[in-house]
């Protein structure tokens, strides 16, 4: 019986995938779902041992959707491939899921732009300091969107109980994280044509604003300086942007 599978869902990964994946090799199996790769990914991830899901998916819910119902294990450990599992955490991992209730376990993340530890600030779908990634299979599906898809949760949720986080790079610098805003706008603005309903400007405007000030103020983005102001900054963009391209492209 398969405890354990660690599922990674990778679109051209060469440069970050051997990495995560041999912090992953605690798992008793890992999946690699490859969506429409043109580098080394493939070659990478079998090198690793890793049972391949090949395909194209326009939607990054079903790919993930797919990507679990392909996993063997009774528990799911379901990371991106720039996101790193410390040895200690591997540990506490599978000591929780022991004996547990079926439901998902949250994890901590540790949030870096190039080699800087961004501790304070991330949030509005901009970083993530928590996420429901250790998950019994059933409990967990993604939603039909193509950015940040909704999740269906069941059974019991809680935290891992872990001293660790998870070192998830997020940028490599700050023109990465403009290429990334891009990127997410542009799926957003996507979804938001597909739902019938945009929205509007003064909202938008409105949620600029509290953004801002939630993600500089309330979530301690002001202790991180400059970082924690363009980091603010991005928060603030992200539907304003998502709203615009959806309005004003074709």
């Amino acid at each position: 019986m398969i405890q354990l599978s660690a599922l990674v869902v990778a679109h051209d990964e060469e440069d970050r995938l051997a990495a995560c994946l041999e912090r992953l090799r605690f798992a008793d199996e890992i999946v690699v779902v490859l969506d429409r790769c043109a580098d080394r990914s493939r070659e990478i991830a079998l090198q690793f041992g890793a049972r391949l899901l090949v395909g194209a998916w326009e939607l990054e819910g079903p790919r993930r959707n797919d990507g679990i119902s392909f996993c063997r294990g009774l528990w799911i450990l379901e990371i991106d491939a720039d996101e790193h599992v410390p040895p200690e955490m591997a540990a506490d991992i599978r000591k929780a899921i022991q004996g547990a209730a079926p439901g998902q376990f949250l994890l901590r993340f540790d949030n870096y732009v190039g080699r800087r530890l961004v501790r304070h600030g991330w949030g509005g779908s901009w970083g993530k300091g928590a996420a429901p990634c250790l998950f019994s299979k059933g409990s967990k599906r993604w939603g039909d969107q193509r950015v940040h898809p909704a999740l269906t949760l069941t059974g019991e949720k809680r935290w891992l109980d872990s001293a660790h986080a998870v070192a998830h790079w997020v940028d490599r610098d700050v023109s990465d994280m403009l290429r990334r805003l891009d990127r997410y706008t542009s799926a957003r603005a996507r979804d938001l044509r597909d739902s019938g309903d945009i929205g509007g400007f003064a909202n938008n405007l409105r949620r600029m604003v509290s953004r801002f000030l939630k993600c500089f103020f309330a979530r301690g983005g002001w202790r991180e300086g400059q970082w924690g102001f363009l980091i603010a900054l991005m928060a603030a963009l992200y539907p304003m942007i998502s709203y615009l391209k959806a309005r004003l492209e074709p």
